[in-house]
Parts: structure tokens; sequence; C-alpha cells
């Protein structure tokens, strides 16, 4: 097999595309023939060091993948040969063959496409998760969108067009908002050359936004918790602008509003079954054509490196998908 091999954490120039030995499934685990993978925000992280899972050295990054079956370990009844899978982990996927726990395995219904499938459980999982479990999101309420163009911004817009919610899509250019309203956002703001708490005021009626999704943080985060609703959500899913914000607590007490932690990984290992049901409304929702996932640009496995430098440059709306031939 080959794989991209991350021997120090010196970010994704480091990596190095190489010949390993085909891994055998060791009992539990199934082998699974690569045939596409998706580049998500962690895998940025995990290659330098900087994400909260800290994988030993040296491994394959790639986190989320999907493909066939190729080899089953003992033990593993409830899959077989030749079965289209998507699989989610911390590492493994940016490679032709990968082996992982059955666990971590989805057999993928009829008419899934394996292109989808492996920009799909990560984004939407974690969208789901924020806005329908964490967030509470009902019809008719409005939901802030930060980062709306990227993985899993687009996810969450099209999550809560599905839930029935009216969608504010903020990104950081006028291109990235014209994507987002072709998705379906009501309306858009670009929080480059936008004043923020004015655009909200302008475009809730002065009420604010219901729900705040934001992966960004850094310096958006303060003014969008100034502007949000009573008893407002404010859905905690990351930090892609590079800052960790410090927020001032009588902001949540004058709204009444939540700061609501998403740790979509923690949720998956500590609420299986919960996990299990929202997969399961999300693939219904993908086979009524209501959601589906935005991909950037489809590049060959070994064009990795070009896929991080895209989205280190915050180029990519949707998602970038390595396919092997």
């Amino acid at each position: 097999m080959h794989a991209w091999l991350c021997e120090t954490l010196e970010g994704f120039e480091s990596l190095r595309w190489t010949e390993l030995p085909t891994p055998e499934p060791r009992p539990g685990e199934v082998r699974i023939a690569v045939q596409a993978a998706s580049l998500n925000f962690p895998d940025l992280l995990v290659v330098e060091g900087k994400y909260q899972v800290k994988p030993p050295l040296p491994f394959v990054p790639g986190a989320e993948f999907a493909g066939v079956v190729d080899a089953l370990g003992e033990g593993v009844a409830h899959l077989k040969l030749g079965d289209p899978v998507a699989a989610i982990g911390v590492t493994g996927g940016f490679a032709t063959h990968a082996c992982v726990s059955a666990a971590q395995v989805l057999p993928l219904p009829a008419g899934f496409a394996i292109t989808d499938a492996a920009a799909f459980t990560f984004t939407y999982g974690t969208s789901h998760h924020a806005l329908i479990d964490r967030g509470q999101l009902q019809p008719g309420e409005t939901v802030l969108v930060l980062g709306a163009a990227g993985g899993v911004g687009t996810a969450a817009l099209q999550i809560a067009k599905a839930a029935g919610a009216r969608v504010i899509a903020a990104a950081s250019t006028d291109e990235k908002c014209a994507r987002c309203r072709e998705l379906g956002a009501d309306a858009t703001l670009n929080y480059r050359r936008e004043n923020l708490r004015e655009s909200l005021k302008a475009l809730t009626g002065g009420k604010g936004p219901d729900v705040v999704y934001d992966p960004v943080g850094g310096e958006l985060a303060e003014p969008v918790l100034r502007s949000i609703a009573w008893r407002g959500r404010y859905l905690v899913v990351g930090f892609a602008g590079g800052g960790i914000p410090a927020l001032p607590w009588n902001l949540a007490l004058l709204k009444g509003a939540s700061i609501v932690g998403v740790f979509w990984g923690e949720f998956v290992k500590r609420e299986p079954q919960a996990h299990a049901a929202a997969l399961a409304q999300l693939a219904q929702w993908y086979a009524q054509g209501t959601i589906k996932p935005v991909i950037d640009r489809q590049l060959p496995m070994g064009e990795l490196k070009a896929a991080y430098a895209r989205m280190g440059s915050r180029q990519v709306v949707g998602k970038v998908l390595l396919v092997n031939a």
C-alpha cells in the first residue's frame, strides 16, 4: 500500500508519500480499500501537534474516508467483503488502505455515493449534534452560521434549513456569501467588510439570532454574543480563526443566553444510541436530496499537500476530496 506518513509534527509540508506494508486487520477490525478521503480542519491541526488527540508518531493522517471492505478481522460478522462503507477516526485515511475498528465503520445505504460518504459523517454529524441536540433548534428560529462556506458551515446551513430555521450565513468574501445563498441561506453577511452587530440587528429586526453556530472563534465571538437574542444559544464548535476568545460572562447573563460546548467525537463515544439516531436522520435527509456535501474540488491522493495548502489559505468552499485512482 501507499500512504502519506507523518513522521514529525512540523506541518503538512513534512508529510511523505511512501510505500508501507499492507496491514492485516486485527480481531474486531476491517481493512478498507480507500477510494476517497476528505480534508477536515482537524487534519491540519493533527500534523502540527495542535489537536486535542495526539497520535503517536509516525502515523498516517486522514480522519474521514470511504471505500470498500477488502479484509475482515476475527469476530466481525455484520460486514462482508466488498461492502461499501464510510469510516471516521483520527488517522489512516490518506492512503490506499486502512485498518479500523469495525465499530468505526458505517455501512452505506444503497444510492449513497462513495465520494459523498467520504465528506459526510464528520461535518454533518458535528452540525446535527450541535444544532439539533445541543442547540435544541426549533422551526422558525433564526440561526447565524459563522464560517458558513466551510465544511461544517455548509453542513450546518443545510441542516438548519432542513429543521425549518431561517439561516443567516456569515462568510469572509462576497463570493462565499453568494455560494451560501445558492445553498439556501436566507440572508448573508460578509464579516470582513460589514459591521457584525449592525448587520445582525438589521437582518433580525433588532432581535438577534436565536442560535449561533460558531466554528471560527477569535475576534468574531464577542460582537456576535452581544447580538444574540434573549434565551439565545451560542454553540462553541471550534476555533478555525486561530484564537480562543475570552468572553465577558455578563453578556450571557444580560441575554439569558447559554454558551454550549459541542464535542462531537466525545458524544459519539458516550452516547452511541443518540449518535446512531442522528446518522439515521441524516441518511434519510440525504436520500431525500435535502442535504448533500459541498465538494470544493477533487484531487488525486498524491496531491494532498496542495489540498492542505488550499485549506490553509481559506479558499475552500465545502470540502476538498482526495481520491485514489
